[in-house]
């Protein structure tokens, strides 16, 4: 379906040793079986064990000085002492809420992008209207809407509140990932069907579950998007980077990879064979059916594996190093360090005397290391003797580091080790990927 128009046809595993990379055909006829994530424990609202103060429909509330629109689907056989999983869907350019709520020509099926059929009255559901039938979320107005259909829902049904859920397509998943920035402690996981970055990313940093869906032949916002919104979470989360396989273009399928991840915040990414559409068919190309398609029941496992909030953080598990520090090459005696203290991509890394400038600080995040707010890096699939460098932080392999226990620092990408090039001890000597071997050039202490 192209933005703008009216087609309306269009799992996470805990992973915890290895990352599982699921292909559609290996996936038939099998139903996953979802680890529960988090304990099980119901955070209830104001508007539980009293009449419910809204009824299905259209309503209307004022959220910054101006009227603005919703459809709510209350579930049938509502109880007010069950405390419900709460979805939004948010509409594409050009679509409305009742686009959303309705299916288009797919239908009831279709509904909620799904979710009315897969919850089977298991949680209320809401589709917004966005200004322009866009979702531009100027000066964070579209959030702030958000905070208050919450609000009024919250007190006037019995909601879980850690169970909050957002998809949407195209805007609509810019506007999901919107939330996933600045609500990841309001939501407990979005899905963002072929996204990009359009209605902003207000704060950025903090995890959150995240699902994102992208055609590898999108002609309208580029895979490349999406593989940029995915990332961000791949960070956030702690989880190990890698390259995910994508289906070849014409095999008519989707691959579903699901990363490792910090527990209870886990990232899975589905690429298929397809254009700009949310209801992709598999041995279809081309084709967009809500009533056919395979996202609707990935994104509800996905939802559905959520029983409680994410776990508090393990307190044996260290958390990330804030302040950063030197580390210390062993055969050199001078610091790891980035040339001429630059900040810019591609700045490039040596020895030098070890000093307390920022340029000498790496902080631990995850199994990145960080400094000036860059990553070090390698060049992707790089070679024994490549220079090591600084870049954007992206999640990838290439900015995944070993500290290993024998002090030596390999890339998870290469398997390549932190090397001071020739074993030169002179301030500026390069420091470059090499084959793991030990010795002092290649082993590093915090400093």
């Amino acid at each position: 379906m192209r933005q703008g128009t009216h087609r309306h046809r269009w799992r996470t595993l805990l992973a915890v040793t290895a990352t599982v990379v699921l292909t559609a055909a290996g996936l038939a006829g099998i139903r996953m079986a979802y680890a529960a994530v988090g304990a099980v424990t119901l955070a209830a609202t104001a508007g539980c064990g009293k009449s419910p103060g809204l009824n299905s429909g259209t309503h209307t509330i004022q959220s910054n000085g101006k009227s603005r629109t919703f459809i709510l689907r209350v579930p049938a056989n509502y109880n007010n002492n069950n405390p419900y999983r709460l979805i939004f869907g948010f509409h594409w350019r050009g679509g409305t809420m009742n686009d959303v709520a309705s299916g288009g020509s797919s239908g009831s099926t279709w509904a909620y992008y799904g979710m009315q059929e897969q919850s089977n009255n298991s949680a209320i559901l809401v589709a917004p209207q966005g200004f322009g039938n866009g979702w531009a979320n100027s000066g964070g107005e579209d959030v702030t809407f958000v905070d208050d259909m919450i609000r009024t829902i919250d007190n006037a049904l019995c909601v879980d509140t850690t169970q909050r859920f957002a998809l949407g397509f195209s805007y609509g998943g810019g506007m999901s990932y919107a939330l996933a920035c600045a609500r990841a402690t309001v939501f407990r996981a979005v899905a963002v069907y072929s996204g990009a970055q359009l209605s902003g990313c207000s704060g950025g940093t903090q995890p959150i579950a995240y699902f994102g869906m992208h055609g590898i032949s999108d002609n309208v916002l580029n895979i490349s998007q999406g593989r940029s919104l995915r990332d961000t979470f791949v960070r956030n989360n702690g989880c190990a980077g890698q390259n995910p396989r994508e289906p070849s273009q014409g095999s008519g399928t989707h691959v579903t990879t699901l990363y490792s991840c910090r527990a209870g915040y886990p990232v899975q990414w589905a690429a298929y064979d397809s254009g700009h559409g949310p209801g992709p068919v598999d041995g279809c190309s081309g084709c967009e059916d809500g009533a056919r398609t395979w996202t609707k029941g990935e994104v509800w496992r996905f939802f559905a594996q959520f029983q409680g909030p994410p776990p508090t953080p393990d307190p044996t598990t260290p958390p990330p190093d804030p302040t950063g520090k030197r580390l210390r090459g062993e055969a050199s005696g001078r610091c790891l360090d980035v040339s001429g203290a630059s900040s810019a991509n591609g700045a490039q890394a040596q020895i030098w005397d070890c000093h307390t400038n920022a340029n000498q600080q790496f902080s631990q995040n995850g199994a990145a290391l960080q400094v000036m707010g860059k990553c070090l890096d390698t060049p992707a699939n790089a070679a024994a003797g490549t220079r090591v460098q600084i870049w954007d932080c992206h999640g990838g392999a290439n900015q995944q580091w070993n500290l290993n226990s024998n002090s030596t620092i390999s890339n998870a990408q290469s398997g390549l080790c932190l090397d001071v090039n020739g074993a030169g001890t002179a301030n500026g000597t390069a420091v470059v990927v090499w084959n793991c071997h030990t010795g002092a050039n290649q082993r590093w202490a915090r400093a």
